[in-house]
């Protein structure tokens, strides 16, 4: 029987630690505000989760699996907080799109697209906030507002006008 249909993992079962979102190598760890300040709120939180593991775990084994993966997940926040390099949006130039910027994107058919390009930690497409690493995002980078973008999406190559660009002045 396969090890995935058994309830109870074996004691000397590796612990698998999630991996954070990937920065290519050689990129610097660009955040913005919120994003370190999420970061270390996601520290607190796993501080505090560690806490609670320690007193309230079933038994030792179990314990100790809970504590690998915390501290393996810890370590590795640790290690994104370290390397973060903070780019406030707000002395980016207002008038080219860079990191930060809150961009809309007009088509020539249907509804505008807005988009804000943040670090690789704080992307999160069903709210509009892409990687600077992205493919969008990198298209975008040095536009102005009157600007095509030629964009790859399901339906095939899209053009948008650069519409506005906001760094939240």
């Amino acid at each position: 029987m396969s090890s995935a249909f058994l309830k109870n993992e074996t004691a000397d079962a590796p612990v698998v630690i999630p991996a954070r979102a990937p920065l290519p190598p050689g990129t610097s760890n660009y955040v913005t505000p919120r994003g370190l300040a999420l970061l270390r709120q996601e520290l607190a939180e796993l501080e505090t989760e560690r806490v609670s593991v320690q007193h309230t775990a079933p038994d030792e084994t179990e314990r100790t699996r809970q504590l690998a993966l915390i501290n393996g997940r810890v370590g590795a926040l640790n290690q994104r907080i370290a390397s973060a390099s903070v780019v406030d949006p707000a002395t980016q130039p207002h008038t080219e799109v860079r990191f930060g910027a809150t961009v809309t994107l007009q088509p020539k058919k249907g509804p505008d697209r807005t988009l804000t390009i943040v670090g690789v930690d704080e992307a999160d497409a069903s709210h509009g906030r892409v990687a600077f690493t992205a493919p969008i995002a990198r298209a975008m980078q040095g536009k102005r507002i009157g600007d095509s973008v030629a964009l790859r999406t399901m339906k095939g190559e899209e053009t948008y006008t650069i519409a506005a660009i906001d760094y939240g002045f």
